[in-house]
């Protein structure tokens, strides 16, 4: 069967950042609803969150729920990235498990090999994953070889696919940062298809750069971007403007660094009002980009440097804070 792709990115020598909503901000619409409002606020994408109501992938029917999300993203003219941070969809009682680093990884490595194709199938510009917090009884050593041969076997399946992956660092996780990364695909043998998913609040969460100088450091592996506000050692996506991130001199530098995919807003816990908070940041993004524009003048790079994690320590394993679960990993 034929499956309509979404829409893809233009050149490389387009100069308009192309704007995007992440589904997992829309989590109490229908999927069809949901694209119709995000393409009716003017977004050029969206990131898909494979989920329960939003295109499951272990649901009957996959051939032909996937032909229909294709022609209706071809309709509505939107690009596409998938997601697979769903919560509860492989285990109804522990968030986000089993990840590549639990004791038996199957179907997790089922649900990503089924996030290639269905990628493929649509034309996804890249799809993403992540490693997954070490679970107590296992140790880091055994952890990590897990997660390299779990990557292993999925940068297989982008192979075989013509797919590109995206890998995001995430606080907490045994991949957390930049320099995790960076390790992770040195010990894949730094695979073409294996680039990075960056988080821009998670950039001010926790590295040791100001923000753009995050994006100019993996701007030759950048894939796929995930745009949110953010505090200094605090882990909530927060609505623009209510965090510490200034965001003119983050598009400059998504810009000078030849990036075409992608900024999809990150707002996972804003369904409850997700078309206002979606109208809300294509305003915001829009007027960052203008004051980010050469015509305005440009950005500089404004930001303060970040500030340590902790102030009662500068060791690099300092706390990370989760205001919403009162979880604190470091």
């Amino acid at each position: 069967m034929t499956v309509p792709q979404a829409r893809s990115a233009p050149p490389r020598d387009a100069t308009t950042l192309r704007l995007g909503y992440g589904t997992n901000g829309f989590a109490n619409h229908r999927l069809d609803d949901a694209l119709a409002v995000i393409a009716d606020l003017g977004y050029d994408g969206v990131a898909l969150t494979l989920d329960h109501d939003h295109l499951d992938p272990f649901a009957p029917g996959l051939t032909r729920r996937v032909a229909a999300v294709g022609r209706r993203l071809s309709a509505l003219g939107l690009g596409l990235v998938i997601e697979t941070g769903a919560r509860y969809l492989l285990d109804p009682w522990h968030k986000h498990a089993p990840t590549l680093l639990h004791d038996d990884p199957t179907r997790r490595i089922e649900f990503l090999r089924r996030a290639v194709r269905i990628g493929a199938d649509l034309g996804a510009e890249a799809v993403s994953f992540w490693a997954g917090v070490r679970p107590e009884a296992v140790p880091p050593q055994c952890a990590w070889d897990r997660l390299v041969a779990g990557c292993a076997t999925v940068v297989d399946a982008a192979d075989t696919a013509g797919i590109t992956l995206g890998f995001e660092p995430e606080p907490g996780m045994l991949v957390q940062d930049i320099a995790d990364w960076r390790r992770l695909r040195a010990a894949l043998g730094s695979p073409a298809r294996f680039g990075i998913t960056l988080d821009i609040g998670h950039c001010r969460c926790l590295e040791p750069w100001p923000v753009p100088q995050c994006v100019a450091e993996v701007a030759d592996h950048l894939v796929n971007v995930q745009i949110d506000d953010m505090r200094r050692g605090v882990h909530e996506h927060l609505e623009f403007g209510t965090g510490e991130i200034d965001f003119p001199p983050v598009l400059a530098a998504l810009s000078q660094a030849g990036y075409r995919g992608l900024v999809a807003v990150e707002l996972p816990r804003d369904s409850h009002a997700a078309p206002a908070v979606a109208a809300r940041s294509i305003e915001f993004l829009r007027a960052a980009a203008v004051a980010a524009s050469p015509a305005a003048g440009g950005a500089t790079e404004a930001e303060a440097p970040p500030r340590p994690l902790c102030s009662a320590s500068t060791d690099a394993t300092a706390t990370v804070r989760y205001p919403d679960s009162g979880r604190r990993v470091g």
